[in-house]
């Protein structure tokens, strides 16, 4: 079975060493290893993605999690076998309702195999969807909408999550919370065609270009801001030239970006593509 452990942590010496050996020890392959040091953050942090023998599972996740009090470490040990029939997802949003919306929606049709564990916010813009479906809210932001991240993650943990989906949400993840969810765990929705359009103001950008085609794109995040060799699924749509932005944002906004929300979770959920190395691939069928 295919295993990711991620390790995030106060930069120091030989914090690799002991999760390798450990695992290594298990008989387990290992299929990808990604190790950063953050010097202006003090921050280490580690991916490893192994294959692991089944019978090795049941007690791996508790030992690594010993390793990491031992060294320091916030260490996540995760299975996308252990609930593939249907993963639990972390809707996490901020003003525009209608992507959550549509995922809820496909959710609850069948279209998205997958359970809405909870959803998170740093405005309390989305809660009303949150309760008309009966999923669990909390509120990460403040007055002003500036996110506490630990508390964050700390969420996502209580409730077991596999995937987190960033439905418009409009925070910046730090390093260490990329990290913690690293392995494409973490799905975004950006407004944009990604890597034409990156930034907040997509729409905006493309209509000074004047651009006839407008786009949004799903893609897993890693540490890099859009970094665009992420992506799951693109969507567009094309306007008349003289087209109003207000119009182009509205069908945007209105249709096209919850549309490519779904389709890109779908992908996901469904295992149809998975990154690695920071590359999208179609996921190999045994």
């Amino acid at each position: 079975m295919q295993v990711v452990i991620t390790a995030v942590g106060p930069d120091n010496r030989g914090l690799a060493d002991p999760i390798i050996h450990h695992v290594t020890g298990l008989d387990a392959n290992i299929a990808e290893i990604q190790m950063y040091d953050h010097d202006e953050m003090s921050l280490f942090a580690m991916l490893l993605r192994i294959d692991l023998p089944e019978a090795s599972w049941q007690g791996l996740r508790p030992q690594l999690l010993e390793i990491g009090k031992l060294k320091g470490l916030s260490v996540r040990v995760w299975s996308p076998d252990e609930r593939r029939a249907k993963p639990r997802l972390a809707i996490c949003t901020t003003y525009r309702p209608e992507p959550s919306l549509a995922l809820l929606r496909a959710i609850r049709d069948g279209r998205i195999r997958a359970e809405a564990a909870v959803m998170i916010g740093n405005r309390q813009n989305c809660r009303s969807l949150a309760e008309q479906f009966g999923v669990d809210w909390h509120l990460v932001g403040d007055d002003r909408g500036a996110a506490d991240d630990d508390q964050m993650m700390r969420i996502c943990d209580e409730y077991n999550v596999d995937y987190l989906i960033l439905a418009r949400y409009m925070r910046i993840l730090p390093a260490a919370s990329c990290w913690k969810y690293a392995g494409g765990r973490i799905v975004n929705l950006h407004h944009g065609l990604l890597p034409s359009f990156p930034g907040i103001r997509p729409y905006h950008e493309a209509y000074a270009s004047r651009m006839l085609t407008y786009g949004a794109t799903c893609h897993f995040i890693v540490p890099e801001l859009d970094a665009g060799n992420q992506i799951i699924y693109q969507s567009t749509f094309t306007v008349p030239h003289a087209s109003k932005l207000e119009e182009i944002i509205r069908r945007g906004q209105e249709d096209n970006e919850p549309h490519c929300l779904v389709e890109g979770v779908r992908r996901v959920v469904d295992r149809e593509v998975q990154l690695h190395f920071h590359r999208v691939i179609a996921t190999p069928t045994v």
